[in-house]
């Protein structure tokens, strides 16, 4: 398998617009070596089955969109409160929202991973790493909660972030208040650590 990360992470983002544009059906070795405007047989030398060309995209998902560290020092900075874990879940949903195409990209994943056992496997130890980094950093940080919060919130963030991103049930409510009313409500009173 060839081993240029830089061509490995062009390839990936190449493959993330094909499946943003196409779906999962139109995500073909090919159609990203096109995308990507290389020699065809690029992208199966770097990902040599379909699964692991979506288990990839998938990792690369979650790589474009780590924090910014700034941002998390600015935050980490501030006395741990609900309103900080709100400021916290306000900077996912600004994150998720800002390259709608990934999120969307990832929703694709998901689903596809149902029909994929192969991919299900990639793509939910990816998806459960994230979960245990996201609780311990909420429990090295003393927000409210613990991993039980840290599941509810993340339930109700990608259900908004369907809304949001998909055919939506147009309720006109402000994404920012409803960011604050599922904090209040799932972890607001929860001591840290749950």
């Amino acid at each position: 398998m060839a081993r240029n990360p830089q061509r490995r992470a062009a390839l990936a983002d190449a493959g993330l617009r094909v499946l943003a544009a196409h779906g999962a059906r139109g995500l073909t070795h090919r159609a990203v070596d096109a995308e990507a405007a290389v020699p065809v047989g690029t992208t199966s030398n770097y990902f040599r089955s379909r699964d692991a060309l979506l288990g990839a995209l998938g990792e690369r998902i979650f790589e474009r969109f780590a924090p910014d560290d700034a941002v998390v020092a600015e935050l980490a900075a501030r006395p741990p409160s609900a309103a900080l874990l709100t400021d916290y879940v306000r900077y996912i949903v600004e994150r998720t929202t800002r390259h709608p195409e990934l999120t969307r990209a990832l929703i694709e994943l998901r689903l596809e991973s149902v029909r994929r056992p192969d991919l299900a496997r990639i793509l939910g130890d990816t998806l459960r790493r994230g979960y245990r980094a996201d609780v311990a950093y909420h429990l090295g940080a003393g927000l409210p909660g613990g991993a039980f919060e840290v599941a509810l919130l993340r339930y109700a963030v990608d259900g908004l972030l369907l809304d949001l991103l998909t055919t939506s049930i147009d309720t006109g409510f402000d994404p920012d208040q409803v960011v604050a009313a599922l904090v209040s409500r799932l972890a607001g009173d929860v001591p840290p650590g749950g």
